[in-house]
């Protein structure tokens, strides 16, 4: 009973941080929508940067899940790992498009 209570907490808590996670994505769209609406050069290199980005971030979730895994992590650990990737990139673009 107890290690299925703790497998339980710990997809709770990642499924948690997940949520919030993407709570602070809709923030990051937000700002990304109002810097497009502006136009000019700006909203031209955020539209590129943007779909680079993407691109990026899923490749570098794919490696970190990949190492997470070769490791020996179990499923929550690896999806932690890929989950880590994106808050790093979501944060970063979150202070860089609130300047």
């Amino acid at each position: 009973m107890l290690t299925a209570m703790r497998t339980w907490n710990a997809w709770f808590a990642l499924s948690s941080e997940a949520a919030l996670l993407g709570l602070e994505a809709q923030h990051v769209i937000a700002l990304r929508f109002m810097r497009l609406a502006a136009g000019g050069a700006l909203a031209e290199s955020e539209a590129g940067r943007m779909i680079a980005e993407k691109v990026e971030a899923v490749g570098e979730a794919q490696v970190a899940a990949a190492i997470a895994a070769m490791k020996g992590g179990n499923s929550n650990q690896v999806a932690k790992k890929a989950l880590g990737v994106y808050k790093k990139r979501i944060r970063g673009n979150r202070r860089r498009l609130s300047k």
